[in-house]
């Protein structure tokens, strides 16, 4: 049901969505990247692969100073800063087939799902379990992994290996 005419516009609207609706500490952190992107594509209806990469750093940089995580707290982080990295690639090499990048942005997203399993969460809702928070999977990792692939399945990429 959302005007989707203008990238940042829908981010925006998404960001206004959660920030009302998700309540404890997740709805300010998944507010604030979605609206760290979508403040960086304003009217845009299409990006380049640099641009996007740049919408992931303005995300990761408000996550973190909302949250205060870092790279291997066990958060969603730990998806989006190694798929901002894949894209970033990408991008600097000039190698930018869409649908294969998808891909492999929705791999490194699914894999960083059984990569930070068996860490003890520091940072998030988790970490109020310490070692327990062992052997689970982070919940905004797997909501990332969740979006890149139905991301791809709206874009008919064949995510899976």
């Amino acid at each position: 049901e959302l005007d989707r005419s203008s990238i940042g516009g829908f981010l925006m609207k998404i960001s206004m969505i959660i920030s009302r609706h998700v309540g404890g500490c997740s709805g300010p952190i998944w507010g604030t990247g979605f609206m760290r992107a979508g403040m960086l594509a304003k009217d845009k209806s299409t990006i380049t692969l640099e641009e996007l990469e740049q919408m992931l750093s303005a995300a990761i940089d408000g996550i973190q100073q909302r949250g205060g995580a870092v790279a291997g707290d066990k958060t969603l982080l730990d998806a989006l800063m190694p798929m901002r990295d894949a894209i970033k690639s990408h991008a600097d090499n000039g190698d930018a087939d869409a649908s294969a990048v998808l891909k492999e942005a929705t791999q490194v997203a699914n894999d960083a799902i059984e990569r930070t399993k068996d860490w003890v969460a520091r940072r998030g809702r988790q970490s109020f379990t310490g070692d327990r928070s062992s052997g689970t999977p982070d919940p905004g990792i797997v909501a990332i992994a969740t979006m890149m692939n139905d991301i791809c399945d709206s874009f008919g990429v064949d995510a899976s290996r």
